[in-house]
Protein backbone atom coordinates (compact mmCIF):
# COMPACT_ATOMS: atom_id res chain seq x y z
CA UNK A 1 0.00 0.00 0.00
CA UNK A 2 1.02 3.64 -0.51
CA UNK A 3 1.89 6.20 1.53
CA UNK A 4 -0.97 9.30 1.14
CA UNK A 5 1.05 12.48 1.02
CA UNK A 6 -0.72 15.84 1.73
CA UNK A 7 -0.52 18.12 -1.22
CA UNK A 8 -2.42 21.09 0.30
CA UNK A 9 -1.21 23.31 3.35
CA UNK A 10 -4.32 23.22 4.92
CA UNK A 11 -4.19 18.77 5.18
CA UNK A 12 -0.49 18.98 6.28
CA UNK A 13 -1.52 21.05 8.93
CA UNK A 14 -4.76 19.69 10.00
CA UNK A 15 -3.65 15.68 9.87
CA UNK A 16 0.15 17.54 12.01
CA UNK A 17 1.93 14.72 10.39
CA UNK A 18 5.29 14.33 12.22
CA UNK A 19 8.36 16.14 9.90
CA UNK A 20 10.30 13.16 10.04
CA UNK A 21 7.40 11.20 8.93
CA UNK A 22 6.41 13.57 6.05
CA UNK A 23 10.19 13.81 4.82
CA UNK A 24 10.80 10.36 4.50
CA UNK A 25 7.60 9.41 2.66
CA UNK A 26 8.08 12.65 0.27
CA UNK A 27 11.67 10.93 -0.11
CA UNK A 28 10.22 7.32 -1.03
CA UNK A 29 6.97 8.34 -3.37
CA UNK A 30 9.45 10.40 -5.52
CA UNK A 31 8.15 13.89 -4.54
CA UNK A 32 10.09 16.69 -5.44
CA UNK A 33 11.07 19.37 -2.67
CA UNK A 34 9.16 22.14 -4.06
CA UNK A 35 6.25 19.91 -4.92
CA UNK A 36 4.90 20.34 -1.04
CA UNK A 37 4.57 22.70 1.53
CA UNK A 38 7.63 21.18 3.31
CA UNK A 39 7.53 21.70 7.05
CA UNK A 40 9.84 24.53 8.44
CA UNK A 41 10.96 25.39 12.02
CA UNK A 42 11.02 29.28 12.15
CA UNK A 43 14.53 29.99 13.55
CA UNK A 44 13.38 33.82 14.35
CA UNK A 45 9.92 35.07 15.52
CA UNK A 46 9.00 37.99 17.37
CA UNK A 47 5.79 38.43 19.39
CA UNK A 48 6.30 41.59 21.22
CA UNK A 49 3.69 43.89 22.08
CA UNK A 50 2.64 46.05 19.28
CA UNK A 51 2.02 42.66 17.81
CA UNK A 52 0.31 40.91 20.20
CA UNK A 53 -2.28 43.68 20.67
CA UNK A 54 -3.34 42.86 16.96
CA UNK A 55 -2.53 39.08 16.50
CA UNK A 56 -4.11 36.50 19.40
CA UNK A 57 -2.15 33.83 19.75
CA UNK A 58 -4.73 31.35 18.00
CA UNK A 59 -4.44 34.06 14.96
CA UNK A 60 -0.30 33.35 15.10
CA UNK A 61 -1.05 29.23 14.82
CA UNK A 62 -2.97 30.14 11.80
CA UNK A 63 -0.37 31.85 10.33
CA UNK A 64 2.08 29.18 11.14
CA UNK A 65 -0.17 26.49 9.84
CA UNK A 66 -0.74 28.40 6.30
CA UNK A 67 3.03 29.10 6.37
CA UNK A 68 3.71 25.53 6.85
CA UNK A 69 5.64 26.19 10.28
CA UNK A 70 5.56 23.03 12.27
CA UNK A 71 7.98 24.85 15.25
CA UNK A 72 9.39 28.48 15.82
CA UNK A 73 11.91 29.85 18.37
CA UNK A 74 10.12 32.85 19.96
CA UNK A 75 11.43 35.71 22.01
CA UNK A 76 9.34 39.00 22.37
CA UNK A 77 9.79 42.46 23.51
CA UNK A 78 8.55 42.26 27.06
CA UNK A 79 8.80 38.34 27.20
CA UNK A 80 5.52 38.77 27.86
CA UNK A 81 4.01 37.55 24.67
CA UNK A 82 6.73 34.67 24.49
CA UNK A 83 5.34 33.32 27.84
CA UNK A 84 1.73 33.63 26.75
CA UNK A 85 2.45 31.54 23.56
CA UNK A 86 4.45 28.85 25.02
CA UNK A 87 1.95 28.39 27.91
CA UNK A 88 -0.88 28.08 24.80
CA UNK A 89 1.04 26.00 22.42
CA UNK A 90 3.91 24.29 24.48
CA UNK A 91 4.86 22.03 21.24
CA UNK A 92 4.62 24.59 19.30
CA UNK A 93 6.84 27.33 20.69
CA UNK A 94 10.54 27.30 21.56
CA UNK A 95 10.89 30.19 24.46
CA UNK A 96 13.87 32.38 24.05
CA UNK A 97 14.75 35.41 27.25
CA UNK A 98 15.19 38.33 25.70
CA UNK A 99 17.27 40.46 28.06
CA UNK A 100 15.45 43.66 27.57
CA UNK A 101 12.34 45.02 29.30
CA UNK A 102 11.32 47.09 26.91
CA UNK A 103 12.27 48.69 23.48
CA UNK A 104 14.67 51.27 25.95
CA UNK A 105 16.59 48.54 27.08
CA UNK A 106 18.16 47.73 23.84
CA UNK A 107 21.04 50.86 22.94
CA UNK A 108 22.42 50.02 26.78
CA UNK A 109 21.30 46.63 27.78
CA UNK A 110 25.02 45.13 27.68
CA UNK A 111 26.41 47.53 29.96
CA UNK A 112 23.35 47.48 32.42
CA UNK A 113 23.83 46.14 35.66
CA UNK A 114 19.51 45.95 36.27
CA UNK A 115 19.37 43.77 33.17
CA UNK A 116 21.75 40.74 34.51
CA UNK A 117 20.00 40.56 37.49
CA UNK A 118 16.40 41.07 35.12
CA UNK A 119 17.80 38.02 33.25
CA UNK A 120 18.89 36.46 36.00
CA UNK A 121 15.34 36.62 37.87
CA UNK A 122 14.04 35.39 34.52
CA UNK A 123 15.96 32.20 33.95
CA UNK A 124 14.49 30.98 37.16
CA UNK A 125 11.03 30.42 35.54
CA UNK A 126 12.83 27.43 34.37
CA UNK A 127 11.03 27.38 31.07
CA UNK A 128 13.75 29.59 28.41
CA UNK A 129 15.90 27.42 25.52
CA UNK A 130 18.04 30.28 25.15
CA UNK A 131 18.92 34.21 25.83
CA UNK A 132 17.87 36.35 22.57
CA UNK A 133 17.61 37.85 20.38
CA UNK A 134 19.75 40.30 21.47
CA UNK A 135 21.38 43.04 19.71
CA UNK A 136 25.43 43.19 20.23
CA UNK A 137 28.09 44.99 18.21
CA UNK A 138 32.10 44.51 18.49
CA UNK A 139 33.37 45.98 21.59
CA UNK A 140 30.05 46.45 23.24
CA UNK A 141 30.85 42.86 23.94
CA UNK A 142 33.51 43.44 26.82
CA UNK A 143 31.63 43.89 29.05
CA UNK A 144 30.90 42.51 32.79
CA UNK A 145 27.51 41.80 32.17
CA UNK A 146 28.21 40.10 28.85
CA UNK A 147 30.75 37.61 30.52
CA UNK A 148 27.98 36.57 33.02
CA UNK A 149 25.48 36.44 30.73
CA UNK A 150 27.82 33.82 28.63
CA UNK A 151 28.52 32.41 31.73
CA UNK A 152 25.21 31.67 32.69
CA UNK A 153 23.96 29.95 28.93
CA UNK A 154 27.16 28.42 29.02
CA UNK A 155 26.92 26.79 32.78
CA UNK A 156 23.36 26.00 32.17
CA UNK A 157 23.83 24.82 28.40
CA UNK A 158 21.49 27.16 26.37
CA UNK A 159 21.84 29.57 22.85
CA UNK A 160 22.73 32.44 22.83
CA UNK A 161 20.51 34.14 19.38
CA UNK A 162 22.81 37.25 18.59
CA UNK A 163 21.99 39.85 15.94
CA UNK A 164 25.72 40.63 15.68
CA UNK A 165 28.82 41.94 13.27
CA UNK A 166 31.35 39.52 13.07
CA UNK A 167 33.34 41.30 15.85
CA UNK A 168 30.61 40.47 18.81
CA UNK A 169 30.54 36.86 17.46
CA UNK A 170 34.14 36.68 17.64
CA UNK A 171 34.34 38.07 21.09
CA UNK A 172 31.38 36.37 22.66
CA UNK A 173 33.21 33.23 21.64
CA UNK A 174 36.56 34.54 23.30
CA UNK A 175 34.49 35.07 26.46
CA UNK A 176 33.81 31.23 26.49
CA UNK A 177 34.94 28.73 24.06
CA UNK A 178 32.02 26.48 24.46
CA UNK A 179 29.34 29.06 24.04
CA UNK A 180 25.81 28.28 21.90
CA UNK A 181 25.45 30.81 19.37
CA UNK A 182 22.82 31.42 16.73
CA UNK A 183 23.96 34.22 14.50
CA UNK A 184 21.15 36.14 13.47
CA UNK A 185 20.57 37.26 10.22
CA UNK A 186 23.71 35.51 8.87
CA UNK A 187 25.20 39.09 10.32
CA UNK A 188 23.04 41.17 8.17
CA UNK A 189 25.96 42.01 5.19
CA UNK A 190 28.31 38.97 6.13
CA UNK A 191 29.29 37.18 2.33
CA UNK A 192 29.54 33.57 2.28
CA UNK A 193 33.47 33.61 2.65
CA UNK A 194 33.07 35.63 6.59
CA UNK A 195 30.75 33.41 7.25
CA UNK A 196 32.28 29.88 6.62
CA UNK A 197 35.38 31.64 8.28
CA UNK A 198 33.69 31.88 11.51
CA UNK A 199 32.13 28.23 11.48
CA UNK A 200 35.19 26.99 10.58
CA UNK A 201 36.72 28.27 13.50
CA UNK A 202 33.74 27.50 16.08
CA UNK A 203 31.90 24.25 15.84
CA UNK A 204 28.93 25.59 17.76
CA UNK A 205 27.71 28.69 15.77
CA UNK A 206 24.73 28.30 13.82
CA UNK A 207 23.66 30.52 10.80
CA UNK A 208 19.92 31.73 10.77
CA UNK A 209 18.98 33.47 7.62
CA UNK A 210 15.91 35.75 8.11
CA UNK A 211 16.36 39.13 5.92
CA UNK A 212 18.36 37.10 4.00
CA UNK A 213 16.69 35.04 0.68
CA UNK A 214 17.92 38.11 -1.84
CA UNK A 215 21.25 37.62 -0.87
CA UNK A 216 20.91 34.12 -1.01
CA UNK A 217 19.14 33.83 -3.92
CA UNK A 218 18.70 36.94 -6.08
CA UNK A 219 16.13 36.94 -8.58
CA UNK A 220 15.13 33.28 -6.72
CA UNK A 221 18.20 31.64 -8.43
CA UNK A 222 20.48 30.42 -5.46
CA UNK A 223 23.83 32.02 -5.75
CA UNK A 224 26.62 29.48 -6.31
CA UNK A 225 28.52 30.88 -3.03
CA UNK A 226 25.99 30.51 -1.03
CA UNK A 227 25.21 27.21 -2.76
CA UNK A 228 28.78 25.89 -1.91
CA UNK A 229 28.63 27.39 1.51
CA UNK A 230 25.44 24.97 2.57
CA UNK A 231 27.25 21.88 0.83
CA UNK A 232 30.25 22.52 2.55
CA UNK A 233 28.50 23.19 5.96
CA UNK A 234 24.81 21.91 5.60
CA UNK A 235 24.47 21.25 9.59
CA UNK A 236 24.68 24.54 10.25
CA UNK A 237 21.69 26.69 9.09
CA UNK A 238 18.20 27.07 9.74
CA UNK A 239 15.40 29.33 8.25
CA UNK A 240 13.74 32.70 10.24
CA UNK A 241 11.40 34.93 9.33
CA UNK A 242 11.99 37.96 11.92
CA UNK A 243 8.40 39.46 12.86
CA UNK A 244 10.08 42.38 14.63
CA UNK A 245 6.87 44.54 13.39
CA UNK A 246 3.24 43.91 13.26
CA UNK A 247 3.57 44.21 9.61
CA UNK A 248 5.78 41.05 9.57
CA UNK A 249 3.61 38.40 10.19
CA UNK A 250 1.66 38.97 6.99
CA UNK A 251 4.97 38.66 5.09
CA UNK A 252 5.90 35.37 7.11
CA UNK A 253 4.01 33.06 3.81
CA UNK A 254 5.56 35.44 1.68
CA UNK A 255 9.31 34.87 3.55
CA UNK A 256 8.60 31.07 3.55
CA UNK A 257 7.64 30.68 -0.47
CA UNK A 258 10.74 32.36 -1.26
CA UNK A 259 13.06 29.81 1.15
CA UNK A 260 11.76 27.17 -0.04
CA UNK A 261 12.10 28.02 -3.83
CA UNK A 262 16.05 28.23 -3.23
CA UNK A 263 15.76 25.21 -0.73
CA UNK A 264 14.30 23.19 -3.62
CA UNK A 265 17.51 23.95 -5.96
CA UNK A 266 19.94 22.18 -3.03
CA UNK A 267 20.23 18.34 -2.79
CA UNK A 268 17.24 17.17 -0.80
CA UNK A 269 19.10 15.92 2.15
CA UNK A 270 20.69 19.31 2.55
CA UNK A 271 17.41 21.17 2.36
CA UNK A 272 15.19 19.00 4.42
CA UNK A 273 18.72 19.91 6.99
CA UNK A 274 17.82 23.41 6.74
CA UNK A 275 14.58 23.29 6.67
CA UNK A 276 13.91 21.56 9.95
CA UNK A 277 16.64 18.81 10.71
CA UNK A 278 19.20 21.30 11.84
CA UNK A 279 16.94 23.08 14.08
CA UNK A 280 14.92 20.35 15.16
CA UNK A 281 18.91 18.71 16.27
CA UNK A 282 19.44 21.91 18.29
CA UNK A 283 16.45 22.42 20.31
CA UNK A 284 15.22 18.59 20.67
CA UNK A 285 11.13 18.23 22.22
Amino acid sequence: MGIAIPQRRDELMTRRIPCWFLLCALAATGVSFADTVVPVFDAHIHYNADASDGTAPEAVLQIFDRAGVTRALVSSTPNDGTRLLHEQYPDRIVPLLRPYRTDADRGGWFDDAAILAFVEQELRRGIYRGIGEFHLFSDQARTEVIRRIVDLAVQRNMMLQAHSDEGAIRELFAINPRSQILWAHAGMASSPAQIADLLERHATLWIELSGRNGDVAPGGRLDPAWRALFLQHPDRFLIGTDTWTPERWQELTTDMTAARRWLAQLPREIAEKIATGNAERVFPR
